[in-house]
């Protein structure tokens, strides 16, 4: 005999492939193409890298910070995508619990949170940015100009608050 709070009969919120997913402005396959190519570059780079180390016993000396820095454009691409998707970490407990219109509340709090963290990342990141640029900083490695990599945060910020806002709309339009 199972319990009610037996994590048997907890419900669980798994993705299923055939549904369509949301109608969103600005198309999904962007994030999702943007992860492809992150990804093939940095496998990329990494492969070439271990062949050379491997039969030259050398190695690229930009490829460990273009690396961190494709990581960084990774995780802030699928944060994008995530919150396009609404698939972003979340308590179910309380977020898929109690009455309908409880839920709505809750889905559209939260996408208005993100939307003013990530806004408020972009604004704070932009002086990081104007710094690097107006102080000539090189990035330790190969010595190109670090803005040409801080650029990515403020730019990638807004897209995730975007797409919040937009997860904010979207919710409230639901019935």
């Amino acid at each position: 005999m199972h319990l009610p709070h037996e994590p048997s009969h907890l419900p669980l919120e798994v993705h299923d492939p055939s549904q369509p997913e949301e109608k969103t402005r600005v198309p999904l396959k962007i994030e999702d193409w943007l992860t492809v190519i992150v990804m093939a570059l940095l496998a990329l780079i990494t492969f070439s890298n271990v062949l050379v180390r491997y039969f030259t016993n050398e190695s690229f000396a930009w490829t460990e910070e273009f690396s961190v820095f494709l990581m960084i454009v990774l995780a802030l691409v699928a944060g994008s995508a995530s919150v396009a998707r609404n698939r972003q970490i979340r308590i179910e407990f309380f977020a898929d619990s109690g009455p309908a219109a409880r839920q709505k509340a809750l889905a559209r709090f939260g996408a208005l949170m993100m939307a003013l963290l990530f806004t408020l990342i972009a604004v704070l990141s932009v002086r990081t940015v104007y710094d690097d640029f107006q102080y000539g900083e090189t990035s330790p490695g190969i010595g190109v100009p670090q803005w040409w990599y801080t650029i990515w945060l403020p730019v990638l910020s807004i897209a995730i608050a975007l797409r919040a806002l937009g997860l904010f709309i979207r919710r409230g339009k639901q019935p």
